[in-house]
């Protein structure tokens, strides 16, 4: 079982920057593929990022594509997000969650564990 915690989420104008963090405890995050998905008010939780396990192999959404960058420190027990020119459209809560077997990596139900999200509000 793992323990995810999400920080770095703010408020930050249009064509800012963010660094989102997901700090893990328990069992050896290499264990897991990780990913970062986000729910807008009003509006499904949805894919935005995953990497595999040891890191070497990453997917993204379209409409973040060239924006986003997800990266991990096993060693630290840690996953990022970088976030570069941020859009209002991205604004949202942003969750990290783990995945034991990375099978569909787009999909929530892959995912077994969540963190409690952190928020993102992009003005423009």
């Amino acid at each position: 079982q793992v323990q995810l915690v999400e920080s770095g989420g703010g408020l930050v104008q249009a064509g800012g920057s963010l660094r989102l963090s997901c700090a893990a405890s328990g069992r050896t995050l290499s264990s897991y593929a990780m990913g970062w998905f986000r729910q807008a008010p009003g509006k499904e939780r949805e894919f935005v990022a995953t990497i595999s396990r040891s890191g070497g192999m990453t997917y993204y959404a379209d409409s973040v594509k060239g924006r986003f960058t997800i990266s991990r420190d096993n060693a630290k027990y840690m996953v990022y997000l970088q976030m570069n020119s941020l859009k209002p459209e991205d604004t949202a809560v942003y969750y990290c969650a783990a995945a034991s077997a990375l099978t569909m990596p787009s999909r929530l139900t892959t995912y077994n564990y969540w963190g409690q999200g952190t928020q993102v509000t992009v003005s423009s």
